[in-house]
């Protein structure tokens, strides 16, 4: 357990991460910020704190319109930022169309976490996400061990969850990476894909596999365009909470997240899905594998979307 953990932003992903981190009870006191009006934060504490009895925690929720209620977090957890929503014509908004916007959000977030909690390990989910995490990086300048993005994770489990429905089995049974950008040119490893140790293609054709895959680069969006407003938030949050448990309870998991890399699988200053451990120092290591040819073309070619995303940060200062 950790002193403290603060999540920004109490919209959709970040109620649920107050409601598990309680349930989970994984600090003394969770703090959450959100700037709207009213006072949505402290109105989210209260009603889950009012359930506390009732899942015996004892854990303190605290919430407030002003940053300063973060001082002194361990652990932060960023999900501030506007979500992708269908439009009325029904298309909806690319991730890189959020950029501007969210940015100056993510400003603001980076730096009260510089004024209030300079140390704390950051988890960032907030889109688009690896040009978040990036500007985070530019702003707080942190080891690179104490910053990280939240998204290979869930789309590794959007991929498990789409090959177990195909196989008919559990999803227990389910091995699988996503690695690149958190985005429509994210690579699903196939070649990583196992089903209780053995490899996919025993039980799922390729043609099936590539639909699945391609289902998995645009999970996102499918969620999105079913909900009309808002974007998935349940699936993030637990996501979020695999990477911090791992963290918190030292457990030397390996988990895909988006870190930045340092020469590992060819590429350098750049945060992209990567498989990492983690422990309680944080992301603590790389683990580089062995790519097909056809994996390696994939990957190549989703770096090079993560970086003309970080070059359009690096362009608007």
């Amino acid at each position: 357990m950790l002193g403290k953990i603060a999540v920004i932003g109490t919209g959709n992903i970040g109620a649920v991460l107050v409601q598990e981190l309680a349930r989970r009870q994984l600090a003394g006191t969770v703090a959450a910020v959100d700037v709207k009006e009213p006072d949505v934060a402290k109105g989210k504490c209260l009603d889950i704190s009012e359930g506390r009895p009732l899942i015996h925690s004892d854990v303190k929720l605290v919430g407030s319109r002003e940053f300063d209620i973060i001082a002194g977090a361990d652990m932060v957890i960023n999900t501030a930022g506007v979500p992708r929503t269908k439009r009325p014509d029904g298309s909806i908004p690319s991730r890189e169309e959020l950029l501007t916007v969210n940015l100056k959000i993510t400003d603001t977030v980076a730096g009260a976490i510089k004024e209030y909690c300079p140390e704390a390990m950051v988890i960032s989910i907030a889109n688009p996400l690896d040009a978040i995490v990036y500007r985070l990086y530019q702003q707080l300048s942190p080891l690179k061990s104490r910053l990280v993005g939240m998204a290979g994770q869930l789309d590794s489990t959007r991929y498990r969850f789409f090959v177990a429905e195909a196989a008919g089995v559990s999803v227990e049974n389910v091995e699988a990476m996503v690695l690149g950008g958190h985005g429509d040119s994210m690579v699903p490893i196939r070649s990583a894909c196992r089903i209780a140790g053995l490899p996919v293609t025993h039980f799922i054709s390729e043609e099936v596999l590539a639909q699945i895959e391609a289902r998995t680069r645009k999970a996102g969006g499918e969620v999105v365009g079913l909900l009309g407003s808002g974007s998935a938030f349940v699936s993030p949050a637990w996501s979020a909470l695999e990477m911090a448990e791992a963290i918190i309870f030292d457990k030397k998991k390996i988990i895909p997240a988006s870190a930045l890399l340092d020469g590992e699988f060819g590429v350098s200053g750049l945060f992209v899905g990567v498989p990492v451990l983690f422990g309680k120092g944080g992301v603590e290591k790389v683990v580089e594998f062995e790519l097909t040819d056809e994996e390696k073309e994939n990957f190549q070619r989703s770096i090079a979307s993560v970086q003309k995303t970080v070059d359009e940060v690096k362009a608007m200062g």
